[in-house]
């Protein structure tokens, strides 16, 4: 008995009865047609939809149902295709969304403190806000930046800068544009602005300026004399800062002197501060200007100040709109000044200013030195006295050099200032003036490399020398001062 032929089930699903033909032989399937994706709405639902789908049209079609190839793939089968499917299509698409962003970061963080110098006022207060930011960016970028070792390097780096700096971890964050916070009685945002803008990437230059001794001057050229220059003298004079130093003798009979007079001038700026003047003399250095005040400009953050560090001893000046520091010390009956200031603003004057010592040194009458800032001068001449010889009731050579030597242990220039100041005065203050000198040439000189100076001879002497040769050169020197 034959069986009557079945008619071709028509199923909708996406899974189908197989074509007419022998049962021992069906028909290869049709070529499917296209579907969607699995991720985009398939899933175990829709493999269990497609099974009954099939089995429908089995019982429609009145026969019994028969095992046959398996056309849709069981649920874990799916799944598997479906999470593989979305790791491999959209690995790409994931690595451009969630890149790791550690490197711009960083090159915000370098923009917003390329300008900050340790030795400015307000220093660590900005330095903390652009820390805070840098970690602000770490945190948002941390997942994309997982195993990532210059992100986790820099994450460290930030815990480290913000415990040496006391950082605390909440509060205000600084901008990585620079023209959304101008403030424009601040040199350091202002310049750091224009350089952005320009697309200069180098921070402003400073200079720095130093007065101590029995005078010793280090120019804003790094040129180190020793001068007499004795009553009033400008050391600066510019269209922002004047600032002018009263020299008298230190000892009878000595054309050495010392500074008991300084004087500044602060000039008007704009809107950040009308003029302010401060005056020092011996045993008066107040904390506070001409008119009492302590300050100048408006507003809780004050363009100009006066901080007192140690009382009637120690003051600084911090000129935020001019991004000038100005220190201020007596020590003994002499007063010492430094002074650190931008190049672009200590070189703006007028022609009829060009007699100032910080920038143009000394003229050559007033130089009590050799011309090339040597206080061992004069190195390898004949002498009138024995090397050992006193120069000034106290002191010796060899004890002068051993008080020197416990202060300041490079035998620099400014040891061999100390040197000389005790042997022309006997007055042990020296030894602090020529130390604290040096100190705040560390702490306001941009450049380390260049804080020491080490005296050099015309007739081939190493730098140091010998301590023969410092011994004979300053003692030449002491002799030239008194005749």
């Amino acid at each position: 008995m034959m069986r009557k032929k079945r008619k071709r089930g028509a199923s909708s699903g996406p899974c189908r009865s197989h074509g007419p033909g022998p049962a021992t032989a069906p028909a290869p399937p049709p070529s499917p047609e296209p579907t969607r994706p699995a991720w985009t709405g398939m899933g175990l639902r829709a493999a269990s939809s497609c099974a009954a789908d099939a089995a429908s049209a089995a019982a429609a079609a009145g026969a019994e149902p028969r095992r046959r190839p398996r056309l849709c793939p069981p649920p874990l089968a799916l799944l598997l295709l479906l999470l593989l499917s979305l790791g491999l299509l959209h690995a790409g698409d994931c690595q451009q969304l969630a890149q790791c962003r550690i490197q711009k970061c960083t090159t915000d963080f370098v923009s917003l403190t390329s300008h900050l110098n340790s030795a400015i006022d307000g220093f660590d207060s900005e330095f903390c806000k652009a820390l805070r930011a840098y970690a602000g960016c770490t945190q948002r970028t941390s997942k994309a930046c997982r195993g990532n070792l210059v992100y986790h390097s820099a994450v460290l780096g930030i815990s480290d800068l913000m415990s040496q700096r006391n950082c605390s971890k909440d509060g205000p964050t600084s901008s990585t544009n620079p023209e959304v916070t101008h403030d424009p009685c601040n040199y350091h945002n202002h310049a750091g602005a224009r350089d952005h803008r320009g697309g200069d990437q180098n921070p402003p230059s400073y200079l720095f300026c130093g007065l101590f001794g029995d005078p010793h001057l280090r120019t804003f050229k790094d040129h180190f004399q020793t001068c007499k220059v004795e009553g009033a003298w400008p050391l600066i004079d510019n269209n922002y800062l004047s600032v002018q130093v009263t020299n008298v003798p230190v000892v009878p009979g000595s054309s050495a002197t010392a500074t008991n007079k300084i004087t500044i001038i602060f000039k008007a700026h704009r809107e950040c501060t009308d003029q302010k003047v401060y005056q020092a003399v011996t045993d008066d250095l107040p904390a506070a200007f001409v008119d009492g005040s302590t300050s100048g400009g408006d507003g809780d953050t004050k363009s100009l100040r006066i901080v007192e560090r140690e009382s009637s001893r120690y003051v600084e000046m911090h000129a935020r709109y001019i991004g000038t520091t100005v220190f201020v010390r007596q020590l003994g009956r002499y007063l010492t000044l430094a002074i650190r200031m931008p190049e672009d603003l200590a070189m703006s004057y007028e022609e009829s200013q060009d007699l100032q010592l910080c920038v143009n040194g000394c003229p050559l009458s007033e130089r009590i030195d050799d011309g090339q800032g040597q206080v061992s001068a004069i190195l390898g001449h004949s002498l009138p006295r024995t090397p050992s010889a006193q120069a000034w009731p106290g002191y010796t050579l060899e004890t002068a050099n051993a008080q020197c030597h416990e202060k300041m242990p490079v035998k620099d220039i400014y040891f061999q200032s100390c040197v000389f100041d005790l042997l022309t005065t006997g007055d042990a203050n020296f030894t602090a003036a020529a130390h604290s000198a040096l100190e705040d040439v560390e702490a306001l000189h941009p450049r380390k490399e260049r804080w020491h100076i080490f005296p050099s001879s015309s007739h081939g002497t190493p730098r140091g020398g010998s301590h023969l040769s410092v011994s004979l050169g300053l003692t030449c020197l002491i002799l030239s001062v008194f005749l």
